[in-house]
């Protein structure tokens, strides 16, 4: 019985990786330097108060943000298809030399460039042309709702661990509490995102926990400093 090769290819998951990992580090990142900036200069319920409304607002930045630039590209990607298809339908010898150059360029003899290049224009040229000569491919194209629905739910479940923190934790040591949870919880996140994307850990670790530390710190210090609530 013949067995099929199969592989897997981490690249699948970018459209919804990136979303996901970035609206759970904002979310965390966000919330909990607005709850350290807060607690250094009020109590508990103002703590909550300002958690609350920044993981509200923060979920709906993220996803209006992302739906529109995602958005946008993938109108870029229509437009540019659009385009490629009334080329083709113009002048379909002078696409074919094109998509044969290509092949060409990677390494493949002259002749069997052509040869591929003219198989593939006789069963579908504009998939070709999308493919090889545009560089849009199925498992990467925008795809705006799944990209905003990722941010914005990554986004609400990071901003509720700071959040739920601040609630449980007792009140002279919210700031501490949130600040050491929630480079854990980046920590973990960036794990997590190295993992699925099959990248190298420690590193992923290491970026996210940092520039995790620095929001938090220098937001503490502006709560410190002016006594009011940052965001």
């Amino acid at each position: 019985m013949e067995r099929r090769h199969r592989e897997e290819h981490f690249v699948a998951r970018v459209g919804w990786l990136r979303a996901a990992v970035l609206g759970a580090n904002d979310g965390i990142v966000s919330t909990a330097s607005l709850i350290v900036g807060v607690a250094a200069a009020s109590g508990r319920a103002e703590v909550l108060l300002a958690g609350a409304a920044g993981l509200a607002a923060g979920a709906l930045s993220m996803a209006a943000g992302e739906y529109v630039s995602v958005s946008s590209q993938a109108d870029t990607e229509r437009a540019d298809i659009t385009r490629e298809k009334a080329e083709i339908d113009a002048d379909p010898a002078e696409e074919l030399r094109a998509l044969a150059s290509i092949y060409e360029d990677r390494g493949v003899p002259a002749d069997l460039a052509r040869q591929v290049a003219t198989a593939l224009h006789e069963k579908d040229a504009l998939a070709a042309h999308v493919r090889d000569e545009l560089g849009i491919y199925e498992h990467t194209e925008a795809r705006p709702l799944v990209a905003a629905g990722a941010s914005a739910l990554t986004f609400a479940v990071g901003a509720a661990l700071p959040l739920a923190t601040a609630a449980l934790v007792p009140e002279p040591a919210i700031s501490l509490w949130v600040t050491l949870l929630s480079l854990i919880f980046l920590a973990v996140l960036g794990a997590v995102g190295a993992r699925a994307g099959g990248a190298p850990v420690l590193r992923a670790v290491l970026r996210v926990t940092f520039w995790g530390a620095v929001a938090m710190a220098v937001t503490a210090v502006v709560g410190m400093l002016f006594g009011a609530v940052v965001a």
